[in-house]
């Protein structure tokens, strides 16, 4: 029998069917716009990676000096002049840049890994495929800090993959020059396919100016791509990577006196089964030299979201996303852990306790890449018995299948609980409507999506499902609607669940208003978002209506933005906020059964990220349930030279409601000293009086060349458990990990 939900549900995905072949009938490219093209050169003798661009090889390279601007104002003409060169031989293809610049290059960050994006830089988009779906994209700075990512389907980005490639970079009197080689063992491709796509770009950030080759509503993607002709005669290598690691920890437990010591060799292999099908195995996976996490507030009665930091997970992660979920809830998300419910994967649900604890993993593998027009990821893992929880068998595929000219249609599977002994199994298929070319080049983008889970115990409503439907313009009109269905019983063990029994409902519309750049004002943007939460059953659980007011950018990128918030919450059950514990005599505070409607206002200020010294500070004042709350957030970040990098953060809340009043503080000290682009010592502090507690991560990375890898990592945390200022040391850990990469 179909239920009025369901027919709802079948209804809307008609109606998007109906939209998508209204879309389809349009050309799928402007016309009078050719793709660009350019022929490539094989050289006999490759380059020195130096930065210095003193090579002969490079007077036989392409050159492509035709770029145009992309921010401010699309197509305008760049303000200043590049020069970018590309050559192969049968080992890696070499790109070289020349930059000027008349003021003055900006290039803060000189730790190998980091976050380029505030600095000058240069890119290169490569599509080997030539299907404008799949490809990398490469990123260096003045200081030759590198950064590479992939592209998950056309116009989706993934800074998680890390592979093998050399670059440096010079500063002259005219700009900069920038060095790459990219060998071909790192890539995957058809080495019968002489075109691939391609693009250029950078950033100038003393001006806040993007150019590029090529671009579509300001985005460079595999999508929105040249076209480079003349490959021949690549070696892609026998495509195995063996990558063994030593790793030795030294932990101390203070509250029961115990030490221990361990010596874990580890073994991760990567072989490319076919030109663009990968796989890979790990044995005694180590996460020893992981980033610690972000700590967060919450003054909601529902769980927090925190991201994958792990590499293991991280490498080949865009191959198992499903739906959307989490990537596409909306250009400015109402709520993030919202648009991340009912993901059927997430990986820290592996390899991690339910308390965040590690659990050893014996072994796993992958296998993830094309055959055809399918792209394909599977994963199974073997993780260690914990706690009440036995040994368990992992395992999650997903596959989905290019359809139309840049849509896709997929599945995905999970089977294994792995903080349980009981039986779970999930199945559900996705499909994802993508068109970046129709006339005045606005995108347009829908998501349809089913999921049902088997649990052992659980009966019947056991499925989700949600659509949704974007509009993701850069300039003019933005807009999204939604909605997610998500039942009592479904229960995505190895996926992420916030709530459940719930129907989401979204809608959010903005406009942005551009300027040129002889205008002081550079950007002007206003947007009003809604988000409902109904219980299934009946009765609202939850609505928020979010008003920016005015988002307001000037040409040297400082920005102001006014926010007025109103939130609905219904409490079917007392939601206990502040718990400051039983030994600290101190009573916590609840807030009762009832229905609540509270608003705030928000003044936010943010100066220019890539200058020397940056800031954003954060006023938020108004009602909070049946009470006041009071917010202070501030963060100021400072380079006074690119060996150094110090930051300072800082959260504040005042809460006063009728059963008390309680402050909760966050505060992050980080202290980065970077001795050169391949050796840095990273030092974190993180304090909160929400568990009373200090945690000290540092961090000494050194990495001679892509591929080769040496931490010491030492965490230190402590705790004041009665809440009178005396701080105990808890627990410690020194972990030192070398890995290397053996490539043949």
């Amino acid at each position: 029998m179909i239920t009025n939900q369901k027919k709802d549900f079948i209804l809307i995905i008609l109606g998007l069917f109906l939209l998508i072949l209204s879309c389809t009938s349009v050309k799928a490219q402007i016309e009078g716009e050719p793709r660009k093209s350019v022929h490539i050169q094989q050289v006999l003798n490759p380059p020195t990676i130096d930065g210095l661009l003193d090579d002969e090889m490079w007077d036989q390279a392409t050159i492509v000096s035709d770029l145009h601007q992309t921010d401010p104002i699309e197509y305008a003409e760049a303000s200043e002049k590049s020069e970018f060169y590309v050559a192969y031989d049968k080992d890696a293809l070499y790109v070289a840049a020349r930059l000027y610049d008349s003021q003055e290059v900006r290039a803060n960050v000189l730790r190998q890994g980091a976050d380029i994006q505030e600095d000058d830089q240069v890119f290169v988009i490569l599509d080997p495929y030539n299907n404008g779906r799949d490809g990398y994209q490469f990123q260096i700075n003045p200081n030759g800090v590198r950064r590479e990512g992939l592209f998950v389907g056309p116009n989706q980005m993934q800074w998680n993959w890390s592979g093998i490639w050399s670059a440096a970079a010079t500063q002259t009197e005219y700009g900069w020059v920038a060095e790459m080689a990219i060998p071909f063992k790192t890539l995957s491709f058809d080495e019968e396919n002489d075109t691939w796509g391609i693009n250029f770009g950078r950033r100038a950030q003393a001006k806040n100016e993007r150019m590029a080759w090529v671009s579509r509503n300001r985005n460079q993607t595999p999508a929105i791509s040249g076209r480079i002709v003349g490959f021949q005669g690549l070696d892609q290598g026998r495509g195995l990577d063996v990558v063994p690691s030593l790793s030795l920890r030294d932990s101390k437990d203070f509250a029961t006196s115990s030490s221990s010591r361990d010596f874990e060799p580890s073994v991760d292999v990567f072989y490319r089964i076919t030109p663009s099908l990968n796989g890979s195995l790990t044995i005694n996976t180590d996460f020893s030299a992981t980033e610690v996490d972000d700590r967060q507030v919450n003054l909601s009665r529902f769980g927090l979201f925190f991201p994958e930091k792990r590499d293991f997970f991280l490498q080949d992660a865009d191959a198992f996303e499903f739906g959307g979920i989490g990537g596409l809830g909306g250009f400015h998300q109402l709520s993030n852990v919202l648009d991340q419910n009912a993901r059927p994967f997430f990986s820290r649900t592996v390899g991690l306790s339910d308390s965040g604890q590690p659990v050893d993993l014996d072994y796993g593998g992958k296998v993830s890449g094309r055959i055809g027009p399918w792209s394909l990821g599977s994963l199974a893992i073997r993780q260690v018995a914990s706690g009440d929880v036995d040994p368990t068998n992992l395992f999650v595929g997903r596959a989905s299948l290019n359809v139309l000219e840049e849509s896709s249609l997929g599945f995905i599977t999970t089977h294994g609980d792995p903080h349980s002994n009981l039986e779970n199994n999930l199945a559900g298929v996705d499909f994802r409507y993508l068109n970046t070319r129709l006339p005045g080049g606005k995108p347009i983008e829908a998501q349809a999506w089913y999921q049902q889970t088997k649990t052992t115990g659980l009966v019947g409503d056991d499925a989700a499902y949600g659509v949704r439907f974007r509009l993701p313009g850069t300039s003019g009109l933005r807009a999204s609607a939604g909605f997610k269905e998500v039942q009592s019983n479904f229960n995505p063990a190895m996926g992420y669940l916030n709530r459940a029994g719930i129907r989401d409902s979204s809608a959010e519309i903005g406009w942005f208003q551009r300027y040129p750049q002889t205008s002081k004002v550079r950007m002007i943007f206003s947007y009003l978002g809604w988000q409902r939460v109904d219980l299934i059953e009946g009765g609202l659980q939850s609505e928020v209506i979010n008003w920016r007011v005015i988002n307001f950018h000037n040409q040297a990128g400082d920005n102001i933005r006014l926010l007025h918030t109103r939130n609905r919450e219904v409490l079917n059950e007392p939601f206990q906020i502040w718990d400051p514990g039983s030994s600290s005599g101190i009573k916590p505070v609840s807030v009762p059964i009832g229905e609540y409607s509270y608003s705030d206002t928000a003044l936010r200020l943010q100066s220019e990220q890539s200058r020397k010294l940056s800031s954003t500070l954060v006023y938020r004042r108004g009602t909070f349930f049946d009470g006041e709350r009071e917010n202070i957030e501030a963060q100021f970040t400072w380079y006074p030279t690119k060996n150094f990098r110090g930051f300072v953060s800082y959260n504040h809340n005042d809460i006063e409601l009728p059963n008390g009043a309680f402050s909760l503080r966050l505060a992050r000290l980080g202290i980065d000293t970077i001795f050169s682009n391949t050796l840095s010592w990273a030092n974190l502090i993180q304090y909160d009086n929400d568990s009373e507690s200090i945690g000290i991560n540092s961090r000494l990375h050194w990495i001679p060349q892509a591929g080769r890898e040496a931490f010491i990592v030492l965490n230190h945390n402590l705790q004041d458990l009665n809440r009178i200022d005396k701080y105990r040391s808890m627990l410690a850990d020194l972990n030192i990990k070398l890995s290397y990469t053996f490539r043949f």
